[in-house]
């Protein structure tokens, strides 16, 4: 499956809207798109994974950079909307301890 980056810039607030999968083959076009807005002073990257049903650690590895970018260059990195599947590997890893995930969580479809 491919992945699908919808962007919305509002101010210094840039929204991506991620559908698909982010894994080996994919995960390079996120960070394509994501690691420019992470590195500008003051912005705002907020992500949402509702549309995501799958992400390896090659994903994981995307959002630890773009983090490590955000805090490198005074901007923030947020990230909404994961499955609970997609939490979990968040969970497993440690990641959400240090990174900005809002609570609402959606469920997995039965």
């Amino acid at each position: 499956m491919n992945l699908q980056i919808n962007q919305n810039q509002i101010n210094e607030t840039h929204e991506l809207h991620l559908t698909g999968e982010v894994d080996a083959y994919t995960a390079p076009k996120l960070k394509e798109v994501m690691l420019p807005l992470t590195e500008k002073d003051g912005s705002v990257v907020v992500v949402d994974l509702s549309g995501i049903d799958y992400m390896d650690s090659t994903g994981l590895g995307i959002f630890v950079g773009a983090l490590k970018s955000s805090k490198a260059n005074n901007s923030s990195l947020k990230l909404r909307g994961m499955t609970d599947r997609v939490k979990r590997i968040f969970e497993i890893t440690g990641l959400t301890e240090v990174m900005d995930i809002e609570s609402g969580v959606k469920g997995e479809a039965l």
